[in-house]
């Protein structure tokens, strides 16, 4: 490319480069409204759920038969990071968690692989397994929620036009699924008295059967004539709990209605499925996810046009309320963030007219949307969509992308202050700096690397600043070298000499400081080694962050009674959390989900599994200082009014979903002994000054009645453990043993015993069973009853038990730091523990720990291509070694902004110290080339140093500070803030140290001296 001169061509072919800059505005313009608008990039939630159950298996056996066997064939699968799983009595479900290195391919083939070894291996499963099923959607996004409460409806009814409104908003467009939230199934319920029915000498099963018999769907055949097919259809099926309760049947020789012996009322599910209650009403919901690449404020737009047709016809009763509004925030965010980068631009463009004046900063300032223009249809091109990630790479890459249209034009000014003419200034600078810029901008991309390539979910969830900042810079570069001496040639006039003034004064004093600090070169070095060993001393001070917590004005509300509540403790919980919130002023509006985590509304939620003894809250607060407030009134609340539940308010995070800031596993073969080490972990951490409601995510068994069959004596009467069971769980539970079909619904019809006999242990001792002969025995005569205790539930990690200790933090207290206080009296506890037990560190700070690892495994990435770009520019190991040795002092800048700042260095903050290092070996490879240029004139070593670091300080020194004042408007946000002040404070000290400590490197290796009176400070000032 260096035989071409690109500007050159731009000049002789101007009528088509005007075409191609007309053409990228319109393309660009168009782009805009066209590139997909959402909340967060996505990324791929890397898990899957495996779930069986085994109605009847106690926690053990449904452990060692049913989840053991699923994890021993998981453990096959590829790209496998780690299980998780969770065995209750009855019911197994197994998380298979990726890597963070697989992508999406790999993810699809790696499900497919999961669902056919389970298939393969479900013939080993005991009898009676029902599934596996599984569950690959677990990463689904319902950015839009909306409730429905009636007044004066049943559930049957609300639900009946909740389903209506599904029907008509999935044929919205961009609409990919629509689920319900908290209906209720229909069910009619045969119930009966054990007692009469014994009396009578009615055979419960003899019962069960006629209903079945009557109620099947079965073809009779079809006549086939000449001219038609004429089907036959027997009459009998079930229409409506009525048709059940008139039906006959002959018990004893005589004949006997149903109605007669058994209530038969329809109800609904007992006890209910998971419900959901909207700003303290019981609720029916709908959550709309988006299909990918969609643009959710379109989809918003659409949902709300249609919406507003279907309230209008809904009756008076039915009130839809929206829940969840992800449309809403991501148009709040796209708008602060144009906010920002129009800030961005302006001040930039200010900078550039200040210091350059109107032509040259004009040119400067038509570079941005040129390159901003190309860059748009290039993301639509690579389906990157506007979200929080690219926009804050396109304000971060807008700062970075004014400097080759910098150093052109001040190329460009220099060659016409010699007397140049136009055309000869224009193509000038491609000649000079062309390949020096795009070496410093492949530097610059270089240190981005990291971010695009870290094989981690925290990597995935930023990639996108990479490919921005890269498309943006290599199209800065491109526009730098054939529209921008296009636009010079056109609109830049010589300039006046300026010896005088400020910018002469400024100029002056840097030539002093920088000859002073070469005479004490020496000195210049210690000093600044001396800098950058205090700062990387000074780092350990600087608190760690992993991700900050969301700027939006949810918080999360988890509560989590003792593991044996029934979801009626839970919804009894739930309303007295309604009560609370609706009398506080702060607060919006809430919904809340019982019996289950809120459905996954924000892509790095951490979603919760349906447990009965488990409710979730999201409630939005009017605005953050709101939220705040709210969460400070929430958990005293909660500390007063559920002492026996472990309740945690959250806000929203951001990146990778992690739950409770601290947590530490507890893994070993024996449960028993996990849960003593448990229990000695949780001392350590609650005794902690910076810790609070600590916590295990299981721990305590819960009580069980168990029935022990007199074997023996059952055989006697005819009877077996599974005639027992069988017989105990149609009273009890109740059995289904039939359907009703309604409209679009199957309605389970369930037998069971009256309530009375249903709940009380005496009347359990009485229980009529039946015996072969149709006489009947009371359960008492033939088993014994006792109480026992299992756990309700057990988790376990890669086929371990594990039970994790869980905490809340005290204040603005960081994860890592309250870890880091910890570690002491854990590792002291480690030290105690048998071969086979671990206590292993989680949550944020593993979390953070690994991302960090995956970003840290790409640096030699990033290395050798700095490197191989910086030898194939410089061809010199001393000019190499000097451009390395000014890198790693932006971190002087680094350490002293984030401290005075007072921010946490985290993960994104972390990337853009890695991203300076390319900003900075930028500048240097140019000042070097500058240098090597006025040596090639004849000038001593030392008088290129100077003159070369004169000519460079301006266009230096203007895309630092265009740099730094560009990054003003996101520094004050939650997410890039650290990553703001770690760069303006990085290049700021990074850009002083380039212009001074380089040409002072430069000079005392190659054991320059000084010349005889330096010329260098009598000569003319440039410019």
């Amino acid at each position: 490319m260096s035989g071409i001169n690109l500007s050159d061509w731009a000049l002789k072919h101007r009528s088509l480069v005007v075409y191609m800059m007309i053409i990228a505005v319109v393309a660009g313009a168009l782009s805009y409204f066209r590139l997909g608008r959402n909340e967060d990039p996505a990324f791929i939630i890397k898990t899957m759920v495996v779930q069986a159950a085994w109605p009847g298996a106690s926690v053990e056996e449904t452990m060692k038969q049913v989840t053991e066997r699923l994890e021993r064939q998981l453990q096959e699968t590829p790209h496998l990071d780690f299980l998780r799983s969770f065995t209750r009595a009855g019911v197994s479900t197994v998380f298979v968690n990726l890597q963070g290195s697989a992508n999406a391919k790999e993810v699809a083939d790696t499900w497919y692989h999961v669902r056919k070894s389970i298939g393969d291996m479900r013939h080993t499963l005991p009898t009676g397994v029902i599934g596996p099923g599984f569950n690959d959607e677990f990463g689904d996004t319902f950015g839009i929620i909306y409730g429905f409460t009636s007044d004066g409806f049943s559930q049957r009814e609300l639900r009946d036009r909740v389903e209506e409104i599904r029907s008509r908003l999935l044929l919205v467009p961009d609409v990919s699924k629509i689920e319900l939230l908290g209906e209720q199934d229909e069910v009619i319920f045969v119930e009966f008295s054990t007692k009469e029915l014994a009396a009578l000498g009615v055979d419960r099963s003899a019962l069960i059967a006629a209903l079945q018999s009557q109620n099947i769907v079965r073809p009779a055949g079809a006549i086939q004539t000449s001219s038609e097919s004429i089907s036959i259809r027997v009459s009998g099926s079930f229409q409506s709990e009525q048709d059940i309760a008139n039906i006959n049947f002959s018990a004893g020789g005589r004949m006997l209605r149903l109605s007669d012996i058994a209530r038969v009322r329809r109800g609904y599910t007992d006890p209910p499925h998971p419900m959901f209650r909207v700003n303290g009403q019981p609720a029916i919901g709908l959550a709309i996810a988006m299909r990918d690449g969609g643009d959710i404020l379109a989809l918003g737009a659409n949902i709300r046009r249609v919406m507003v047709q279907i309230t209008a016809e809904l009756p008076v009763g039915i009130e839809p309320s929206l829940v969840a509004n992800q449309p809403v925030v991501v148009d709040h965010a796209i708008r602060e963030f144009m906010v920002s980068l129009m800030q961005a631009i302006a001040i930039i463009m200010v900078v550039s007219f200040i210091s350059l004046g109107v032509r040259p900063g004009l040119i400067i300032a038509l570079a941005i949307p040129f390159t901003l223009a190309i860059v748009l249809p290039i993301m639509g091109l690579l389906s990157i969509d506007m979200q929080r990630i690219s926009l804050g790479a396109l304000i971060i890459a807008l700062a970075l992308l004014v400097d080759d249209a910098m150093t052109t034009t001040d190329a460009t000014l220099t060659k016409l202050a010699e007397g140049a003419s136009k055309v000869e200034a224009a193509i000038f600078a491609y000649r000079t700096h062309a390949m020096a810029m795009l070496a410093g901008t492949l530097v610059t991309i270089a240190g981005f690397i990291p971010v695009g390539f870290a094989a981690s979910s925290a990597g995935e969830y930023t990639f996108s600043l990479f490919a921005v900042v890269t498309i943006a810079l290599l199209v800065s570069w491109f526009v730098a070298v054939i529209f921008t001496p296009l636009l010079g040639a056109a609109i830049l006039v010589p300039p006046k000499q300026s010896g005088s003034g400020d910018q002469g004064r400024i100029f002056r004093m840097y030539r002093s400081f920088l000859t002073s600090a070469m005479r004490a070169k020496w000195l210049t070095i210690a000093i600044s080694a001396a800098l950058f060993v205090a700062s990387v001393l000074a780092m350990p001070l600087i608190p760690r962050q992993f991700f900050p917590s969301s700027d939006r004005p949810e918080l999360l509300v988890d509560i989590s009674l003792p593991q044996n509540a029934s979801i009626y403790a839970s919804e009894a919980a739930a309303k007295r959390l309604d009560a609370a919130l609706a009398a506080d002023s702060d607060v919006e509006r809430w919904s809340t989900y019982v019996g289950r985590g809120a459905i996954r509304f924000y892509l790095p939620l951490n979603v919760q599994l349906p447990n009965d003894f488990f409710t979730q809250t999201v409630v939005i607060a009017k605005d953050v200082a709101a939220r705040e407030r709210l969460h400070a009134k929430l958990e005293k609340l909660l500390a007063q009014e559920f002492p026996k539940a472990i309740a945690f308010v959250s806000p929203l995070e951001l990146g990778p979903p992690v739950g409770w800031p601290i947590q530490y596993r507890v893994s070993g073969p024996d449960v028993e002994r996990v849960r003593e080490i448990a229990l000695k972990v949780g001392q350590i951490v609650a005794s902690g000054p910076d810790t609070k409601q600590m916590n295990f995510d299981w721990m305590e068994p819960d009580r069980q009645v168990r029935i022990r069959v007199d074997q023996n004596e059952a055989r006697q009467l005819g009877l077996s453990s599974q005639a027992i069971a069988t017989v105990l769980n149609a009273v009890i539970t109740g059995t289904p043993i039939t359907q009703v079909r309604d409209d679009i619904y199957l309605v389970n019809v369930v037998a069971r015993a009256t309530d009375e006999q249903r709940v009380s242990l005496d009347s359990l001792r009485n229980l009529q069973v039946a015996l072969p002969g149709g006489q009947t025995v009371p359960l008492s005569q033939f088993a014994s009853f006792e109480y026992d205790q299992e756990f309700p539930l057990i988790w376990r990690r890669d086929r371990i038990p594990t039970l994790t200790v869980q905490a809340a933090i005290v204040g603005d207290k960081l994860p890592e730091g309250v870890v880091t206080s910890l570690s002491p009296a854990i590792e002291k506890l480690r030290k105690t523990l048998p071969p086979s037990y671990s206590v292993v560190v989680g949550g944020t700070v593993e979390e953070s720990q690994k991302s960090q690892a995956s970003v840290l495994a790409v640096v030699p990435v990033m290395l050798f291509v700095m490197f191989t770009v910086l030898m194939i520019q410089l061809q010199s190991f001393p000019r190499l070694f000097m451009v390395l040795s000014v890198a790693p002092l932006g971190l002087i800048g680094v350490v002293a902004a984030l401290m005075l700042s007072g921010r946490p260095l985290g993960f994104v903050a972390i990337l853009g110290v890695l991203a300076l290092l390319g900003m900075i070996s930028k500048n240097a490879v140019i000042l070097i080339g500058q240098i090597d240029a006025e040596r090639a004139m004849g000038k001593t070593p030392w008088d290129a140093a100077v003159d070369a670091s004169s000519s460079r300080f301006r266009p230096i020194m203007l895309t630092a500070i265009s740099t730094v004042l560009g990054m003003i408007p996101i520094a004050p946000t939650v997410f890039w803030g650290p990553m703001a002040f770690a760069i303006m404070g990085g290049l700021l000290v990074a850009t002083v140290l380039t212009l001074v400590f380089l040409p002072t490197l430069y000079v005392a290796w190659f054991s320059a001296t000084e010349t005889a009176g330096d010329p260098a400070l009598h000569k003319p000032l440039e410019r």
